[in-house]
């Protein structure tokens, strides 16, 4: 078991502080410390894992009872392999509201109470980002209200959002089990960073690629770019026999970090849900028996935008990073397209029942999954790995459904695992992007 440490401060009594200090610090104790009612005062930490990423399986061990496995369908893409990787500050949720006011030298009461509810509302519980201290140490002026930080923001996040695909990369790469040289194309999604060349030749280049490989970029898709980046893998594999595609997504809240102000409410939204991390998986048809693993087949993609709805969600750079305004109707508007947009998934496998589907839905945040679950008479286990990937790592755009995917895989390996799903995501536009999926 990894052992983490605590790498900042306490806000706590001269003896407490005294007596922990910034010494190692066992996450274990923490639990036995708050509750021997020694220390009763707010904490506020983050944590720093030994490397700069984390990645992991999600509990293959503990599983009992496997089905068989189904037969892969000639042609048809599938997932073989999946990886993920986060910057090494943990932020607590109940430590947020203390951290963010003291960092943006905030004095204004109402938004730290309007901060504090938000963050009760999201359910997220903890999420990874890559600000910390020794950022705002090194770049006060990104806490200047009007400051001109966009130069500085990219210098944190293109490196940034690289290094986290890589890792996130190589932990896919690892479990697929075939070498690199292997992979014919790479599909890169971020909406965290702006160069030119971009992050999927750096990618491409740490990796070992090789020199031909086939690069696409997709830039500034928010939330839905991860299913959008599988329906071109999908296409990319489908059409190119023996290819194998690395889609790797990686995104950072650096360029959207700024102090609050009341005439960007939806700044606190993005304070109190958002998170930073990476994720990968390689796509691939007709996979090679005694190599290759697949887990979820690609079985048919759609996007649909709906008409007059591009400024519900709009994101806007400026010398400032990027501002974003939401509108109050998102999960209203979502809510009354989803159904029809499910349907039309549903009717190339001529599938009837919700609740016969398994669920790997892109977790916005909770209204929307509400809101869904509502409106399909959706049972309430259907969306739980959305809930959990939500409380674990808040929204994190484009990667977030890698991450339900990745808990789906496990709980489908049940006896009683359903054969057939949909993975959805929602974002500006307003745009669905929806795959159904075949469990394998």
């Amino acid at each position: 078991m990894v052992s983490w440490d605590l790498v900042l401060w306490f806000i706590s009594p001269t003896s407490l502080q005294e007596k922990v200090g910034n010494a190692p610090f066992k996450f274990s104790q923490l639990s036995d410390l708050i509750h021997s009612g020694l220390y009763t005062h707010p904490i506020l930490f983050l944590f720093k894992l030994p490397s700069m990423s984390k990645t992991s399986c999600e509990g293959s061990a503990m599983l009992h009872h496997e089905r068989a496995r189904r037969a892969p369908t000639p042609g048809k893409a599938a997932i073989l392999a999946i990886g993920k990787a986060f910057p090494s500050q943990l932020v607590p949720q109940e430590c947020l509201v203390e951290g963010y006011i003291r960092d943006t030298k905030c004095v204004d009461a109402t938004v730290k109470e309007k901060l504090e509810r938000l963050c009760k509302t999201t359910t997220v519980k903890t999420r990874y980002t890559v600000m910390c201290k020794e950022i705002l140490d090194k770049y006060p002026e990104l806490v200047t209200e009007g400051s001109p930080t966009i130069r500085q923001r990219l210098e944190i996040a293109n490196p940034a959002v690289v290094e986290m695909a890589t890792e996130a990369s190589k932990a896919c790469i690892k479990e697929w089990g075939r070498p690199v040289e292997d992979i014919t194309h790479i599909v890169y999604v971020s909406s965290s960073e702006i160069r030119l060349p971009g992050g999927d030749l750096y990618i491409a280049s740490r990796l070992g690629l090789k020199n031909d490989v086939g690069r696409v970029m997709l830039y500034f898709l928010g939330c839905y770019g991860g299913v959008t980046g599988l329906r071109v893998a999908k296409d990319l594999a489908e059409n190119n026999p023996g290819s194998r595609i690395l889609l790797t997504t990686s995104e950072t809240t650096i360029l959207g970090f700024r102090p609050p102000n009341n005439a960007r409410p939806y700044d606190l939204v993005g304070a109190a849900l958002f998170g930073d991390g990476a994720a990968a998986v390689i796509i691939g048809a007709d996979p090679v028996a005694g190599q290759e693993s697949p887990f979820m087949e690609l079985n048919y993609a759609i996007q649909q935008f709906l008409p007059d709805t591009h400024y519900v969600i709009d994101g806007r750079l400026s010398e400032e990073g990027i501002n974003f305004k939401l509108g109050r109707d998102l999960p209203q508007r979502i809510d009354d397209n989803i159904e029809g947009f499910c349907r039309k998934l549903m009717g190339k496998g001529k599938l009837v029942d919700f609740n016969e589907l398994f669920w790997a839905v892109h977790p916005g945040g909770p209204a929307i999954l509400n809101k869904l679950e509502r409106t399909l008479r959706l049972k309430s286990e259907k969306l739980e790995c959305s809930r959990k990937a939500l409380m674990e790592y808040g929204n994190v755009s484009s990667n977030t459904i890698f991450y339900v995917i990745e808990k789906m895989r496990e709980k489908l390996k049940r006896e009683d695992g359903e054969e057939w799903g949909l993975a959805l995501a929602f974002g500006p536009g307003i745009t669905f992007e929806g795959i159904l999926i075949r469990s394998l």
